[in-house]
């Protein structure tokens, strides 16, 4: 078929990309074969230019047990046999076009990564930024995603214990929405998600397949984009209630010992799910669409291997164990069907009914490009930096208005605002909610518990994306450690611009190196994580900031702290380089030279 640039922009292909499948193949894809390569090379699930870099993080530990990135989420032993799985991920781009349903479905789907971990998820946390509130556009944004997340998050059942939220004028037109899960599970349960032998039978239970997320990742998240309008059609939408009773049936199921694996349909739907789970089993399978339960008619196979529906998940069984794991989705009232098997030959084998709609190598659909371009500071960065006492003159105000201008700033004002919509007691496990430096939760019969936070600093990584990165681990971590805990591990969000731009390629790789580097030096791994690029409209983008969700442990449950003052007469100490001079380096990237001085400007510093 000849295959037009417009086609290959709709699945962010590249013409050179495009060559190179014609090369691997030695011949031309259909569409549902080009609709397959799109999907699964792109830069959300492909990971093209940042696959190179993700190996610099540090990933084990002593209590590491899962690769970073060969499994669903990241899994940290907290001991006597108790698993911690934790991740985050971002759900920007469609948040940016249906902010409800975007941010309501980003927490649908972190959720079913920890459940297909073997997890009962436990607890939810966000990291959220959005342009300033004085504009109509950015409060439609702001309030549609606070909406989707307390509406999904409260009807699943799963506490909303802990987040951010910033503003700045960056995020006007890209705001960020970052949703983290935690889960917990018995050591001897933690679930996978290859596909084993040859045999076995493919069950695909959930919701029916319909139209909403076509080209969610390849046509929304790999890509910058200008027109939100057009674009709906590739938001998923959510039901929550159908999740949660997903959620029971899956671990029900999975209780049994029955299933062999357990993969979450996200981004790229069917095609990902089945691919990702025959590849790490270095098999094939075979996949009659016809059986797909539907909720809309006249789909093609095109909209059936690329819909993005959620509360959907693939199990993987023996086929004498199938009738069994059927009766439980039965008794659930959740359908189940059996859709292919896994073979041995390792190929997609895709048909409808008796027809053949695409055949491919696991290989070439698995193995995206990788790219490692040069990357160059921004012919300003220079300048940004450069910042001296003189630059910032005292206000002619008094101190006390200074404070209380600071005070009032959203960046700094309480978000109780916020998270009093969130349901943050559910589950019965939490012992500090949000607005502390960590939120804590304990682990039910034991003495100890779980401490979580998740941070970052755009402004930071803009002015210096090494130390920026270097900070944003830091601060986790303190946060971590000033409820108590010991940070164990880290999962990370890299919400970047355009690679493909010099200044975005050198922001996303210098900021990961610093990352890394600090996490060399505190010696925490990052165990999971997810990469969002292309956050820029009409030319601008965001500022680079990386979000890191943070898990630590309390050995003793007694024995936490809070931020807050809790009663009059307790000391107050600040501890620190407390007793150097003064240093520009201190107002760099600071909130108070923002709202007094109108500049983001300066070097921050970190030891």
């Amino acid at each position: 078929m000849t295959v037009t640039q417009q086609q290959l922009d709709e699945i962010a292909l590249s013409r050179a990309e495009y060559e190179l499948i014609l090369d691997r193949l030695d011949r031309e894809p259909n569409s549902v074969e080009l609709g397959m390569f799109g999907a699964l090379w792109s830069e959300h699930c492909g990971y093209k230019h940042s696959r190179p870099l993700l190996g610099l993080f540090p990933s084990r530990s002593a209590r590491v047990l899962s690769d970073s990135g060969a499994e669903n989420a990241g899994a940290v032993d907290l001991g006597d046999g108790i698993v911690a799985v934790f991740k985050v991920e971002s759900h920007n781009h469609p948040s940016a076009v249906e902010p409800l349903q975007g941010a309501a479905t980003g927490v649908g789907g972190i959720v079913r990564d920890i459940l297909a971990m073997g997890a009962r998820p436990i607890a939810l946390l966000n990291s959220l930024r959005f342009g300033p509130l004085d504009d109509p556009h950015n409060r439609h944004l702001f309030q549609g995603v606070v909406g989707g997340i307390s509406w999904y998050g409260n009807c699943i059942g799963v506490p909303d214990v802990g987040g951010e939220i910033y503003f700045d004028s960056c995020y006007s037109q890209n705001p960020l929405v970052n949703a983290m899960c935690v889960g917990l599970v018995h050591k001897d349960d933690l679930a996978t998600s290859s596909a084993g032998g040859e045999g076995n039978v493919l069950l695909l239970v959930g919701s029916g397949t319909g139209r909403d997320g076509i080209h969610g990742a390849s046509g929304l998240a790999s890509r910058t984009f200008e027109e939100e309008q057009e674009l709906r059609p590739t938001v998923q939408v959510g039901n929550p209630f159908l999740e949660k009773i997903l959620i029971e049936a899956c671990l029900e199921a999975l209780a049994t010992g029955d299933v062999t694996a357990i993969q979450d349909l996200g981004a790229a739907g069917l095609t990902s799910s089945t691919v990702e789970s025959a590849d790490k089993a270095g098999k094939g399978f075979m996949l009659d669409i016809s059986q797909v339960h539907r909720r809309e008619d006249g789909m093609s196979p095109y909209d059936v291997m690329l819909s993005e529906s959620q509360e959907r998940m693939l199990l993987v069984v023996a086929p004498p164990k199938v009738e069994r794991i059927r009766r439980i989705f039965e008794k659930w009232e959740i359908p189940c069907r059996e859709i292919g098997e896994v073979i041995s030959e390792p190929v997609a084998r895709i048909t409808d009914g008796g027809n053949t709609v695409a055949q491919l190598p696991i290989r070439h659909l698995s193995d995206a490009p990788k790219y490692r371009p040069k990357g160059m500071p921004s012919a300003d960065q220079a300048r940004r930096q450069r910042l001296t006492l003189l630059d910032v003159p005292l206000p002619t105000s008094t101190a006390e208005d200074v404070l209380l201008r600071l005070l009032a700033a959203p960046n700094i004002a309480s978000k109780e605002a916020v998270y009093r919509q969130y349901d943050h007691q559910v589950q019965t496990n939490t012992v500090v909610g949000p607005g502390s430096d960590a939120a804590l939760l304990r682990l039910k019969g034991t003495d100890r518990a779980i401490a979580l936070s998740i941070d970052g600093n755009g402004r930071y990584c803009y002015l210096d994306p090494y130390r920026g990165g270097q900070i944003a681990v830091a601060e986790v971590c303190r946060n971590i450690s000033c409820s108590g805990a010991e940070p164990l591990a880290l999962t990370d969000c890299l919400n970047f611009g355009d690679p493909e731009k010099p200044e975005g390629y050198y922001q996303l790789e210098w900021c990961v190196r610093g990352m890394a580097h600090a996490c060399r030096v505190l010696g925490v791994p990052v165990v999971s994580g997810n990469v969002s690029l292309y956050n820029e409209s009409r030319g601008t983008a965001i500022h680079p900031t990386p979000v890191l969700g943070g898990l630590g442990l309390l050995e003793d449950v007694t024995r936490y702290a809070q931020s807050s003052f809790l009663r009059d007469g307790l000391t107050v100490a600040l501890m620190g380089d407390v007793g150097s001079r003064p240093r520009i380096s201190d107002l760099a990237g600071s909130e108070y030279l923002q709202i007094v001085h109108g500049k983001v400007e300066g070097r921050p510093a970190i030891d």
